[in-house]
């Protein structure tokens, strides 16, 4: 059977504000918990208006107080910004507080522009800098496995607290490095087809032929994340996509709104050949329909990735369309809450 999961971004709409949006978020999630989403992640993106936070690891550990059986996790925490050691220490005290419950998508961009990159990483970069991003998963899979090998340059270093079970482990990418590293390691691993658009079925399928089941994993786990948006009507799921379409060409060209626009504003706008042109090839990155026009392509896309799960974020500008989108996929789906 399909598990359909939730990735919210908390993206703020044009009038609304930061704070409604993360009321908004955690809403979202109970809702999400009701319907019998499988779990429901939250993102990390800094200095950017338009989306209401930066800090996952916070804001997971208040909606899981809200909530009480849907998993709740990252998508994700960009650990080249942190210590991988403080980073385990933050989820085994999460695990340790929501036990079977906390999931930690890892993610390698920089969640942001350069100069919030170079905030974050103060002291880190510059002449002599190596990418330690593979050594970093490891440091954090090491940890989480209590590993008391004497070759590891910090022995016998515990992150604690000590807790009988262990955050589930996601790699995210949209290209085939991440889901190399993935296999590598024996951790599961979710494409990003909402970032890239083409290509991400054969980077699932060599993943799942070089996973080591000797890794934190024994068995490889895939999923794929998409945007998607659903009303009663296609027409209607057209004008919602309508912002999408805008927000998305407009952060192309480098172009920054306060906000998600209405339909009304993004209809309105005077698009080029050439914007349309963009738009249609931002629109592999997002499903968009009627309740069975969405089931159908899901279906297809669970087929082409050959995965039992999807990730599903959507960005529209009206909060009760959001929710809306959600409920007719539940029951488009007949997903059931578990008892």
């Amino acid at each position: 059977m399909l598990r359909l999961s939730v990735l919210d971004q908390s993206p703020v709409p044009e009038g609304s504000t930061a704070q409604q949006a993360l009321i908004e978020t955690v809403k979202l999630a109970q809702l999400s918990e009701r319907l019998g989403y499988h779990r429901f992640w939250v993102s990390e993106h800094h200095n950017t208006s338009s989306l209401a936070h930066s800090s996952p690891e916070v804001f997971i550990s208040h909606i899981a107080a809200h909530t009480s059986s849907i998993r709740v996790g990252t998508g994700g925490v960009m650990l080249p910004h942190y210590s991988a050691y403080k980073v385990a220490e933050n989820f085994r005290l999460l695990e340790a507080l929501y036990p079977g419950r906390i999931d930690v998508g890892l993610g390698r961009a920089p969640g942001g522009l350069p100069i919030a990159t170079r905030a974050l990483q103060e002291g880190k970069t510059g002449l002599g800098y190596v990418d330690q991003y593979p050594q970093q998963i490891a440091d954090l899979l090491h940890y989480f496995n209590d590993s008391d090998s004497d070759t590891h340059r910090f022995p016998g270093l515990v992150a604690s607290p000590s807790v009988d079970s262990k955050p589930e482990v996601w790699l995210l990418g949209s290209s085939g490095d991440s889901a190399a590293l993935a296999a590598e390691l024996g951790v599961s691993f979710a494409f990003a087809q909402f970032i890239n658009g083409a290509g991400g079925a054969p980077v699932v399928k060599a993943y799942k032929e070089q996973h080591l089941s000797t890794g934190y994993d024994p068995v490889p786990r895939s999923m794929v994340a998409i945007f998607v948006i659903c009303a009663d009507t296609d027409a209607e799921a057209e004008r919602l996509v309508s912002s999408f379409d805008y927000q998305f060409l407009l952060l192309e060209q480098g172009r920054f709104t306060e906000g998600v626009v209405t339909p009304e504003k993004a209809l309105a706008y005077p698009y080029s050949q050439t914007d349309l042109m963009r738009i249609k090839e931002n629109r592999k990155r997002v499903v968009v329909g009627s309740p069975q026009a969405v089931k159908k392509q899901l279906l297809e896309l669970s087929e082409l990735y050959e995965t039992d799960e999807i990730m599903i974020a959507t960005i529209v500008h009206d909060y009760e369309a959001k929710r809306k989108s959600f409920k007719l996929l539940a029951e488009a789906f007949g997903i059931q809450p578990p008892e």
